[in-house]
């Protein structure tokens, strides 16, 4: 996950320092494959720190192994020593049943929303009609909608 540069005190593995005690949101985008098919490579987050974190919600946190690395995932639930987090990409891997329950201060925003780019190929009307339509969306708890897309 990459953050916008335009904020030069939030750097990649500073989240929540500098201007996020001040400013509770921030623009992130999503780089890799493990919460397809709710979250696409390249899309960009609006997220919230220090949101109250509910299961079923799509948090960034950082890695537990790797704590430089920041990821997104969703929120399973609450466990004994801290969150269960899954991708919603089963194949993708690389979250709790890798590594467990992440520590509760490893939990850093919860997302709010998503902005979906207008793809190069997407020049004809219909197609500029269709990402209007579906660019920015809310990032809800439900994942009724992942799961009917989700290929098995």
């Amino acid at each position: 996950m990459r953050e916008v540069p335009e904020v030069p005190e939030l750097t990649q593995g500073q989240p929540g320092r500098g201007l996020a005690g001040r400013v509770p949101f921030q623009v992130v985008e999503v780089t890799g494959p493990s919460m397809v098919p709710t979250l696409h490579h390249g899309d960009w987050l609006l997220v919230q720190y220090g949101a109250t974190v509910r299961p079923g919600d799509v948090v960034i946190l950082r890695h537990p192994f790797q704590q430089d690395l920041l990821v997104v995932k969703r929120a399973a639930e609450r466990r004994r020593g801290g969150w269960w987090v899954l991708a919603d990409n089963s194949f993708a891997g690389g979250d709790s049943t890798d590594y467990g329950a992440v520590p509760e201060e490893f939990v850093l925003a919860r997302v709010r929303a998503r902005y979906r780019p207008l793809k190069k190929d997407q020049r004809s009307v219909w197609g500029v009609v269709a990402w209007a339509v579906s660019a920015l969306r809310p990032v809800s708890a439900a994942r009724s909608v992942s799961r009917r897309l989700r290929a098995r």
